[in-house]
């Protein structure tokens, strides 16, 4: 899924990386009219221009993202909705309030959720080899199945290549390549045709193959598909009624939503990329939800309601994660980062990049959470910081 920013880029945990060179800021001027940048807030408790929405507004009129959405719960439980710019830059219609996004790599902590149900019901061992559930399938290269544990898989410290790295090779391939199908296996064919990176545990170092193959393991195991799982372990019982798995070939968004762009080239126009298959990202990748629901699937999975107290354990025992993202220090648990916050203490989350889309998340202890997501790609670190920022806003000023 990437355009290559450099090869430090490629530790980073974007599932899309930002093409050094190739891609720039794309100035608002070029971007649109400055109508484009009327910011609009719309909220269950009414707190207007607040720190948010200035965050929000700034994604748009400083950084040139078309549109920003996020939903936001404070320390005393009180919910709020944000959006500024536009939905749609044809029509110059508004963003919709939550409206639906593609939440990219946030899917890979909803994979690790499922593959820790199956092992508090004994059908997983997080400490079992890749072989043992997929014999043949991760050979070649140096590449051995047999050397790889399904927690190192989780943790990102198997040492597998990227199939990004393989698949995409410049920054037009994001939009070129964006109605092309591919099976999960072939995203795993791509990236063993590399050397390993490192041996396995050896350090950290983000990979989209290791949760592809996290999903193979789960489809083995319950011989039921990745996107059924999630479903019927997930988002049915969570009540999240606007997140769904894409089923094979659809492209378009189901429900109200803005659209998605990427521009490949310095004061390039946004191309509008909307519709497009999201089979790259699958098990690391392919969801679709709402920033409230997003927001409400990781309360839940802190609060300890998707797992038993011996996998919860395990999900958010982390190590080191240098470059994650540009900025901050995190550290990464299984499918899910920790982040420390300007304010003291820790946010969990992840974040996710695809086409169209970039949304960056964090919930607290104390009930604080945060979803924020943006209608295109970042094409600078600053607009990356940017987003990652505007979470970290929205957690540390919503004490009450």
């Amino acid at each position: 899924m990437p355009a290559k920013l450099d090869n430090s880029a490629r530790r980073r945990r974007r599932s899309l990386r930002l093409a050094a060179g190739a891609l720039a800021v794309v100035t608002s001027a070029a971007l649109a009219t400055p109508s484009a940048f009327a910011a609009a807030e719309t909220s269950r408790n009414a707190a207007p221009r607040d720190a948010v929405q200035q965050q929000l507004d700034g994604l748009v009129g400083r950084d040139g993202f078309p549109g920003a959405l996020a939903s936001v719960r404070g320390a005393g439980g009180r919910v709020r909705d944000y959006t500024a710019g536009v939905g749609d830059l044809r029509t110059r219609g508004p963003v919709p309030r939550d409206g639906q996004v593609r939440i990219g790599s946030n899917t890979k902590t909803f994979t690790a959720v499922v593959v820790l149900q199956l092992v508090g019901e004994g059908r997983i061992d997080l400490d079992a080899t890749v072989e043992h559930y997929l014999p043949g399938v991760v050979r070649g290269h140096g590449n051995d199945g047999n050397k790889i544990t399904v927690r190192q898989l989780l943790q990102q410290n198997s040492g597998l290549p990227d199939y990004d790295d393989v698949l995409f090779t410049k920054a037009e391939d994001l939009i070129d390549k964006s109605h092309s199908y591919y099976e999960p296996r072939r995203l795993v064919d791509a990236a063993l045709t590399s050397a390993p990176h490192f041996n396995p545990g050896e350090r950290w170092e983000y990979s989209n193959t290791n949760f592809v193959l996290a999903g193979l393991i789960v489809e083995q195991v319950t011989e039921r598909p990745i996107g059924e799982e999630i479903t019927n372990r997930i988002i049915k019982p969570l009540g999240l009624r606007d997140t769904y798995w894409p089923g094979v070939g659809e492209q378009r968004l189901r429900g109200t939503h803005p659209h998605g762009y990427v521009a490949v080239a310095p004061g390039a126009p946004w191309v509008d990329v909307t519709d497009m298959d999201p089979s790259l990202g699958w098990a690391a990748g392919q969801l679709v939800s709402t920033p409230d629901e997003l927001r409400s699937f990781f309360e839940a999975l802190m609060a300890g309601r998707l797992l038993k107290p011996a996998q919860q354990a395990a999900l958010t025992k982390t190590i080191p994660a240098p470059g994650f993202e540009p900025t901050g220090e995190y550290a990464y648990g299984l499918g899910i980062a920790r982040r420390e916050l300007s304010c003291g203490g820790f946010g969990w989350g992840h974040g996710g990049d695809i086409q169209g889309f970039e949304t960056r998340n964090l919930v607290t202890r104390d009930g604080r959470s945060a979803v924020v997501a943006v209608t295109g790609l970042p094409t600078s670190e600053q607009m990356l910081n940017d987003v990652n920022n505007s979470v970290d806003v929205a957690i540390c000023g919503t004490g009450r």
